[in-house]
């Protein structure tokens, strides 16, 4: 059957799916702290049969884990002494979407509750929910766009893995940035993540090479906080399973190698109860009052929500002078040296911001921009001049250098404490600090090729 929303089924339409044969396999999701989907598959019969509410249960060591899946110490949330016992994941039925690279599979995004019902705060898409409130409250909406980057390669996951992710190679050998004969060559795969896509619900805009080799970014249309941010999930999982089924591998590691990093470029922009554009005015630059604010608490407020923007040790060697990642948080009007770049106008006026690499939680990242935000707003601060020039040379203040520094910095933020509760900020301060000592325990091969022999 056809669905109202092509690849987005309404719940009443996915019974019907079911009852029908055309889907036997349920996925319940949810997102972990590093942005990645986690769940179950579930045979589609039982979901709706058995599982009346669609609540699914899970170890809530899920959200008290690093990368590696470790059981680490230091959450409030779970821990051994009280026995990691289980989350629900409440279906958001709203959310189903098709997932055509399956056969007969679809999707439901979770939120995390307690098995006594309530809300686990720690959780990303808690977070943005919670900000997605606080413009509620002001009678306003927001609507992003999250520019994913990443890099192909014509080895798969298997043998990455076993080459130690040594001496890979790329499906590029040169920058194809805009190249239609170089994007050609990697078209079957490109082709096949887009189609999908749309499949599933997600309006595809374009797709186009990057500068690093192997690089390319696929683009879709602007959508509402949460909805964007669910499909960001998808689109990030489904490439990966697309390029495995194909025999090719990609990553979205914000610094691969030495030439340009996977960016993930955000997109944000407001809208009030009657759908009008809330940055667009009379003011300068076509700035309302309310968008001045806004954007001067991004330059106030970023650099403490560093975290959310930039959350692993490998975010931090993307910010290279000269590398379109930034290093200087200062805006401009369509300025890609600055942190903060202003562009569109009138009720396309929107700001990008450059910090977060394709490893961002898309969740954490806007909740953060939007407190952020929200913080100038409600302090009336003021905006300074439009940067004009090359930001990366500018004396102004820094993106942190490394992830400890940006531990600390959120650690001690009043503003993320207040936007976000003390129980996220410790939350996440923890696994910030998890990932710093983790590493700091690693030897790494730059050190066995300076010091195995010569030191």
């Amino acid at each position: 059957m056809t669905t109202s929303t092509p690849g987005r089924p309404t719940h009443e339409e996915l019974v019907e799916l079911i009852r029908t044969g055309d889907v036997d396999t349920v996925i319940v999701g949810i997102t972990d702290m590093q942005g990645r989907l986690q769940g179950k598959r579930l045979d589609a019969t039982y979901f709706i049969d058995e599982l009346h509410e669609g609540i699914v249960e899970g170890c809530s060591y899920l959200l008290a884990s690093d990368v590696d899946m470790r059981t680490v110490d230091g959450f409030a949330l779970t821990s051994w002494e009280r026995g990691y016992g289980d989350l629900a994941f409440m279906p958001d039925f709203t959310t189903t979407r098709m997932v055509p690279w399956h056969d007969k599979t679809v999707i439901v995004f979770a939120d995390v509750q307690t098995v006594s019902g309530d809300p686990v705060r720690p959780s990303p898409r808690q977070v943005l929910l919670h900000q997605v409130e606080r413009l509620e409250e002001r009678g306003w909406s927001g609507l992003t766009g999250t520019e994913l980057e990443f890099i192909a390669f014509e080895d798969t996951y298997e043998q990455a893995w076993s080459s130690g992710y040594r001496d890979m190679t790329p499906v590029n050998q040169y920058n194809v940035d805009y190249s239609l004969q170089g994007t050609s060559r990697v078209e079957p795969l490109l082709g096949k993540i887009r189609r999908d896509m749309r499949l599933a619900g997600m309006v595809v805009e374009s797709v186009k090479g990057e500068c690093n080799f192997g690089q390319h970014e696929i683009a879709f249309k602007y959508a509402a906080l949460a909805d964007k941010c669910d499909e960001h999930s998808l689109f990030k999982l489904g490439a990966k399973e697309i390029a495995a089924q194909m025999g090719y591998s990609l990553t979205f590691m914000a610094k691969y190698d030495q030439r340009e990093g996977n960016s993930c470029h955000i997109h944000l922009s407001l809208r009030d109860a009657d759908h009008k554009p809330v940055f667009a005015g009379s003011g300068a630059h076509g700035f309302s009052p309310e968008f001045e604010h806004f954007l001067a608490g991004l330059l106030a407020y970023s650099r403490e929500m560093s975290l959310f923007l930039a959350p692993n040790i490998n975010s931090y060697k993307r910010f290279v002078a000269g590398s379109f990642a930034p290093t200087a948080l200062l805006w401009g009007e369509d300025n890609r040296t600055c942190a903060f770049r202003v562009v569109g106008h009138g009720p396309s006026l929107r700001v990008e911001c450059r910090v977060p690499g394709g490893d961002v939680n898309q969740y954490l990242a806007i909740a953060a921009l939007v407190a952020a935000g929200l913080a100038g707003v409600d302090e009336k601060l003021s905006l300074p001049p439009a940067f004009q020039g090359n930001a990366y040379a500018a004396d102004s203040a820094r993106v942190p250098t490394t992830l400890a520094e940006a531990v600390g910095l959120f650690d001690q933020s009043a503003i993320a404490r207040a936007a976000f509760s003390d129980e996220v900020v410790d939350h996440y301060v923890q696994a910030g600090r998890v990932e710093v000592d983790t590493f700091n325990a690693a030897v790494t091969d730059w050190e066995r090729y300076r010091g195995f022999e010569r030191l």
